[in-house]
């Protein structure tokens, strides 16, 4: 039977299959299950509205609204609240609500460190380290050129360095210690984020990479090298490539509009691109030709490739089935099928009507999926599932994670795609906390 975590319990960990559940959020549960496998504990960060720095009024406003209703549902309507203002001048008005559905990518783990970036608020990013056992606080990134935060990113093979796609362009972040400062790309305006106490990092802004016409961005993919940047926004018709080295975007320009979502595939030879129309694009990165697809259960909310570049998972507004595209012969060929991958548990156990944010670890074997609604036991919770590729993927479902707080909801979560021990899932939830959920199913790990 899939684990069930009961209203009032807080999802720890996985053992082999059993969602290990406790009653209260604390470190002392985590040690005494996977702490003593892992040699190390994920403790909750937790974030509050009330530490959110802007100076927009439109961020106010909401943010008193907030304060009225409570810090944690205050903090889910703020966040939309500004999406959905920014968007209407642009959208028809049945499309006002598109961009909150969303995955946005609003939490990212370093490549190759124990290292977890996250939006917590509309202004500011916050990144924990774990390997810093000096420096327990996380740092708090903020400046005048970070305004409405949507996507942010690690850059692959590129040292500590973060992306974060905000309004009129992109900020790049770099960890700078004692004696070793980042370096600042010239004619970039250095800006040093919040120091953690107890510890000697600081994080610089090393480069703003600015937007066409200061548009809003909404998208990011890097290149699985780190050389390149991707970067698309829902106000133009083109994405950019960006060569991040030397500051320079070109846009990629097929007619494009209202871009929702950018994918690199793992190998770099793939490129995936959706619109709201519903149409989505897959391009072969050679000579950047490409392939329109169209979905007839509306656009896409979720994508999510496999480990070798082979598939792409997709998640659909107005259905409750996956589709995962099979490429049928090697790059550079755009010869491609869609095949569904059918989710029967989120409709029968869960009451849901439509899957929300879908992630897929690097091993292939984890599969997180959040939906919408659902009955009042299930609402709020997300569903894990093993998954098999052989060849075609299947999914069995091992049960349900359910976070912290009163009502808690997945904002949204990630894999970290190199954790040798296993999947490791971090969740960003409406009540302030973003946690993090080793899943531990290897029987060479456990004692």
């Amino acid at each position: 039977m899939p684990s069930f975590p009961h209203p009032g319990s807080v999802t720890i960990c996985e053992i082999n299959r059993d969602l290990i559940t406790s009653d209260s959020l604390s470190d002392d549960r985590a040690k005494e299950t996977y702490g003593k496998v892992l040699g190390i504990v994920f403790s909750p960060v937790p974030f509050q509205s009330d530490e959110l720095v802007s100076s927009s009024p439109d961020w106010q406003e909401s943010e008193q609204r907030g304060r009225r209703d409570g810090e944690a549902e205050g903090l889910v309507s703020s966040l939309r609240g500004i999406l959905n203002n920014s968007i209407k001048r642009i959208f028809h008005p049945d499309h006002v609500n598109l961009l909150p559905e969303v995955d946005l990518q609003g939490v990212s783990w370093h490549q190759h460190k124990h290292i977890v970036a996250f939006i917590s608020g509309s202004n500011q990013v916050i990144v924990r380290d774990y390997e810093d056992s000096e420096g327990k606080d996380p740092c708090i990134l903020t400046c005048e050129s970070q305004r409405d935060v949507k996507v942010l990113e690690w850059r692959p093979n590129g040292g500590r360095s973060l992306s974060v796609g905000c309004k009129g362009g992109i900020c790049i972040w770099a960890a700078s210690y004692p004696g070793n400062a980042a370096s600042v790309r010239s004619g970039t305006a250095s800006f040093l984020g919040t120091l953690s106490r107890g510890s000697g990092t600081r994080w610089t802004l090393v480069d703003f990479l600015r937007s066409p016409n200061g548009e809003q961005i909404s998208a990011l993919s890097w290149s699985p090298d780190g050389r390149y940047l991707a970067s698309a926004s829902y106000e133009s018709s083109s994405f950019t490539i960006w060569d991040v080295a030397q500051g320079l975007g070109s846009p990629i320009r097929r007619g494009l509009g209202g871009i929702s979502m950018l994918k690199w595939s793992p190998t770099g030879d793939y490129f995936f691109a959706a619109k709201f129309d519903g149409t989505f694009y897959l391009w072969e990165t050679n000579t950047w030709t490409s392939e329109q697809w169209s979905s007839t259960s509306g656009f896409v909310t979720g994508a999510t490739w496999d480990p070798e570049g082979r598939m792409i998972l997709l998640a659909f507004a107005g259905s409750l089935t996956l589709g995962s595209i099979h490429f049928a012969s090697k790059p550079p060929s755009l010869d491609a099928h869609l095949l569904p991958v059918d989710l029967p548990e989120i409709i029968s156990l869960t009451g849901s009507h439509g899957i929300e944010k879908v992630a897929w670890d690097a091993s292939g074997e984890r599969l997180a999926v959040s939906y919408k609604g659902g009955d009042d036991i299930y609402k709020g919770l997300i569903a894990i599932y093993d998954a098999r590729r052989t060849p075609l993927i299947s999914v069995s479902l091992i049960g349900f994670i359910r976070g912290p707080g009163d009502n808690p909801k997945p904002l949204a979560f990630s894999f970290h795609d190199k954790f040798k021990q296993g999947p490791l899932l971090s969740v960003c939830w409406s009540s302030g906390f973003c946690c993090t959920y080793p899943l531990i199913f290897r029987s060479h790990i456990l004692p």
